[in-house]
């Protein structure tokens, strides 16, 4: 059994998802959540409440993978370099614990879970809940893209043990 965490970076919200995959790929729904980081005065304070967060979050999950999505450039620079901040101060937190970190782009992650890399976030949150036998309460956003990070990490994990290929080959097809 092998323990994963996901994280979906954002400079006021962070998602975070833990999951189990047993050695058949099976995946098993641990914990999910939003860290929050507006109430911070400052961004760099946001950036210090996500490294708290993640640190806690580390020590009460233990997980001993991380996956991470990379920066999507959608709206402004601004905001891309806001995303990247929120992305280099949770990789270095998980990198200081020296997990291992894989990172996938938006589009591999709706392709590995709904079939199609434009999938909407509806269509992905619905893959989450089912993947992960989820009631169908709503799911937190962030929390259930974290988790779709994760999921997306076990599944090419798994493929990569049956193929013989590394993670790092299938993402690139």
């Amino acid at each position: 059994m092998i323990r994963v965490l996901g994280i979906d970076p954002g400079s006021q919200r962070t998602g975070v998802g833990v999951i189990d995959v047993a050695d058949d790929g099976r995946c098993r729904f641990v914990h999910a959540q939003a860290l929050v980081l507006l109430q911070a005065d400052s961004f760099a304070e946001r950036l210090g409440l996500l490294c708290e967060g993640l640190e806690a979050l580390l020590d009460a999950w233990r997980p001993q993978e991380v996956a991470i999505e990379t920066v999507f450039m959608d709206k402004s620079a601004t905001s891309a370099l806001k995303l990247g901040h929120a992305r280099g101060a949770a990789l270095a937190t998980v990198v200081r614990r020296r997990l291992p970190v894989s990172e996938y782009a938006p589009r591999v992650i709706k392709q590995s879970l709904v079939g199609r890399g434009a999938a909407d976030k509806p269509q992905v949150q619905h893959m989450v809940r089912l993947l992960l036998n989820l009631p169908d309460a709503k799911l937190q956003a962030d929390a259930a893209d974290a988790l779709a990070v994760a999921l997306t990490h076990a599944h090419m994990s798994a493929t990569a043990r049956r193929t013989g290929a590394s993670v790092a080959a299938l993402r690139r097809r």
